[in-house]
Order: structure tokens, then C-alpha cells, then sequence
């Protein structure tokens, strides 16, 4: 199994500059493998691999510490 990235590039979604996301640390758990970031112009931008469910609830979350619970 290969390891994740640890830095991923997207196009912002409000400016539509590049934005660098970093992968960010969790548990040992495999569900997930999070990553987020925040543009020059302030938005913050989530990426993610993994589980739909877990994927799906740090992508939408508006918390800064997002932690994956079983």
C-alpha cells in the first residue's frame, strides 16, 4: 500500500487560485486520510480519501480540530 500525499493542490472554490492542502494527522485509524488547507484569500478548503461516511462529515465540518470517531 502506498503512502498518502502529504501535500495536494486544488483550485479554490470562491477565488479560483491554487490552494495547497496538507495531509493532517489522525488517529492509526485507515478510514480516512484528511487533508485541509487555506487559501490566500482566507477560505479553507478540505479534501479527503476513505470511508464515504467520514469523508463526507470532515468535509463539511466547520470544526478546526475534526477528529474521525468509531
Amino acid at each position: 500500500m502506498s503512502k498518502p500525499a502529504r501535500i495536494l493542490t486544488f483550485k479554490c472554490a470562491k477565488c479560483t487560485k491554487p490552494v495547497k492542502v496538507f495531509l493532517q494527522q489522525t488517529s492509526a485509524c485507515s478510514h480516512i486520510t484528511p487533508y485541509q488547507g487555506i487559501c490566500d484569500c482566507g477560505e479553507i478548503k478540505r479534501h479527503a480519501v476513505g470511508n464515504a461516511e467520514a469523508v463526507k462529515s470532515f468535509v463539511e465540518s466547520n470544526e478546526l480540530h475534526w477528529h474521525h470517531h468509531h
